[in-house]
């Protein structure tokens, strides 16, 4: 069973639900990136008429935690993922729907196979950019992915 948006979606309805209920929704899923989108509402503000920051995480992460729970998938391996660091940085207020892509699809897919081939734990850093509809930069998250065989 291929991961899609759809699928996703649902997911973080059951088992991410503030993310859910905030309006962090995956919108494209690939080999190599993802797509999360998520649009300022009264439940996602901060005091300053922007999006809080949190959120902003949370579709960040997702764009990136998506792509790992793909490649665990795909190898059929009892493989666990967990965030040991994360990065941010933010150049401007996020008004409107912010879109995050990380690209990053083959490093966590070589960390994962790395993992899965000798047992070792593996680490990788993997980037979601957020741009706001006129495509300007808001944000930039970087998570720590580390990804280790389950004994």
């Amino acid at each position: 069973m291929v991961l899609t948006p759809k699928k996703i979606n649902t997911f973080t309805m059951f088992k991410l639900p503030s993310a859910y209920f905030t309006g962090v929704r995956v919108k494209e899923i690939s080999s190599f990136s993802c797509t999360t989108s998520v649009k300022l509402k009264w439940i996602n503000q901060n005091p300053f008429n922007s999006m809080f920051w949190a959120v902003q995480g949370m579709a960040a992460e997702l764009s990136t935690g998506a792509l790992v729970m793909a490649y665990i998938k795909e190898n059929n391996a009892n493989v666990s993922m967990l965030v040991a660091n994360n990065k941010a940085s933010f150049s401007k207020k996020a008004k409107g729907r912010i879109t995050f892509v990380c690209n990053d699809g083959a490093a966590i897919k070589e960390a994962i196979e790395k993992t899965v081939a000798n047992g070792d734990g593996q680490t990788c850093w993997m980037k979601a950019v957020g741009t706001d509809a006129a495509g300007d930069e808001v944000s930039v998250f970087e998570f720590e992915w580390t990804v280790r065989v389950k004994k």
